[in-house]
């Protein structure tokens, strides 16, 4: 193994070589050449991990919190400057195109930006005599170690959209990103180095299941966030929550989005394009079931055609593609799959994406984009996540029965409505039993300053991601309730000048 290829974990400060003997290859997936290993760290490693962020939390713990917050003005700054690099990197080992890979940049710099205002997010409540001569005030305080285990498909966004508000809120941090892109994440981590956080408060480390069992499972860890697959999401919720952890646990999705007969079709169109295939579908809140009503089929699905063999798939690392590669062979072969399920089950494939050949790039990891027509609540391709670029079409009569639809989905993380009428958007938006919705909006991602809600299968938790369930996941409260006895002379004490 080259050592210029054996990557290093962030432990206390410094950048360190792991002692695990076992590695995991990264590879570029445009061609599936090995472009890194990176150390499958064992659970005595990710122990004295936890041991150093304990270490480190009480002198953190007591920085004034405007202090902490200085930290991520600076992070801001330096993150801004090094978006394109990072970038650069997330295409080349995830397969992303440029475009897409800036914008999850610019999403998690909108995190660290709002962490960077904890010393307001902070804030208790006072009342002055609640009762005769009794006062209540309340506390936020951090938890101590928290950890994060974060997936493939977004390797920078989503570790910023925890570790910033834990860390701003007092806590330390033990990251632990997908094995499989790894390499964006501690690109990550040196600009978190970089902008001068205390040793020990930000930890990256590597690995498998081994170092998620080791995080559950270590008493010191106080919380765990967590961004996956459903099976694997709820496993970490039950057994986290079983060892007395606090989980928040972002997991599947099959997102729908209705198209109404009065919707603009050519804005329906576009936004349906970008929301199925771009990021290869690998997404948790892309759009992978488009829920037609009424007559809008006829002229909405020939478009939609249309338009989907017309994308410009290649590397992600050429700016001009809208579409890159799956992230793995083996990802590859399960999406695969589930098309070949999808026409087994009497679904009607209208655009086959498995025949695509990208020139100079013969073993890359490529399908292009695939549409179903005559998809039923009853096959496999609907009901299961696919996580790649397979649209499914649903046929329904009315705006009820898509409302319907939906709300008999396991899923419920996000939905969309393309329409022009009020009422219908205000129905949908009322009667819909989803987190996230879209009104002509087909990825209804919130800001930084509000939360990622999801409902059902796709959340297991209490408090979600970022916004204010952010802080309160990161943060206790106390409340404190206070009278204050003394003698009539130490009560009326006069300042001598």
């Amino acid at each position: 193994m080259s050592e210029v290829t054996k990557q290093k974990i962030l432990v206390g400060g410094e950048w360190i070589d792991s002692n695990s003997e076992r590695f995991e290859e990264i590879t570029d997936p445009t061609t599936n050449d090995v472009i890194a290993h990176v150390p499958l760290c064992g659970e005595d490693e990710i122990n004295k991990v936890i041991q150093v962020a304990k270490e480190a939390f009480p002198a953190w713990r007591d920085t004034p919190v405007a202090k902490r917050a200085a930290y991520f003005f600076k992070l801001q700054q330096i993150l801004i400057r090094e978006q394109e690099n990072i970038a650069e990197i997330i295409s080349k080992e995830h397969g992303k195109v440029f475009s897409d890979a800036m914008g999850s940049i610019r999403r998690g710099i909108d995190i660290v930006e709002f962490a960077a205002g904890m010393p307001t997010l902070l804030q208790g409540q006072t009342i002055e005599n609640i009762s005769k001569d009794i006062d209540c005030n309340t506390y936020r305080q951090p938890l101590g170690v928290c950890a994060a285990i974060t997936p493939f498909n977004f390797p920078a966004m989503v570790p910023m959209w925890f570790a910033p508000i834990a860390i701003a809120a007092g806590n330390t941090f033990v990251l632990k990103p997908s094995e499989k892109t790894s390499l964006s994440t501690l690109k990550i981590a040196e600009c978190f180095q970089e902008a001068g956080l205390p040793d020990g408060v930000f930890n990256v480390v590597t690995g498998d299941k081994e170092a998620v069992d080791a995080l559950l499972h270590n008493y010191d860890v106080k919380a765990i966030s967590f961004v996956g697959s459903t099976p694997v999401g709820k496993y970490i919720y039950e057994e986290g929550s079983k060892n007395g952890k606090r989980v928040q646990a972002l997991t599947g999705a099959k997102n729908h989005m209705v198209v109404m007969p009065d919707a603009d079709l050519e804005q329906a169109v576009s936004a349906l394009i970008g929301s199925v295939f771009g990021s290869a579908g690998e997404r948790c809140m892309a759009i992978s079931v488009c829920v037609a009503v009424g007559d809008v089929s006829d002229k909405l699905i020939p478009k939609l055609v249309e338009r989907a063999k017309s994308l410009k798939v290649g590397p992600g690392t050429e700016k001009s593609m809208e579409m890159g590669p799956l992230v793995t062979k083996e990802h590859l072969n399960r999406v695969v799959s589930y098309i070949g399920k999808g026409i087994e089950e009497g679904a009607s494939l209208i655009l086959d994406g498995r025949d695509l050949r990208v020139e100079g790039y013969p073993n890359g990891n490529w399908l292009g984009p695939t549409i179903f027509d005559y998809v039923t609540p009853q096959m496999t391709i609907y009901r299961e996540e696919i996580f790649g670029p397979v649209l499914c079409v649903l046929r329904v009569d009315t705006l009820q029965d898509a409302i319907d639809l939906i709300n008999n989905h396991r899923f419920g993380n996000g939905t969309a409505i393309f329409t022009d009428s009020g009422k219908a958007a205000r129905d949908f938006r009322t009667n819909v039993n989803v987190g996230m919705i879209g009104l002509n909006v087909p990825i209804p991602v919130p800001m930084a300053y509000f939360s990622f809600t999801g409902w059902k299968d796709s959340f297991f938790g209490t408090l979600h991601a970022h916004g204010k369930d952010g802080v309160l996941f990161y943060t206790e409260q106390k409340i404190v309730t206070s009278k204050w006895f003394g003698s009539q002379e130490s009560s009326s004490l006069k300042m001598s000048i």
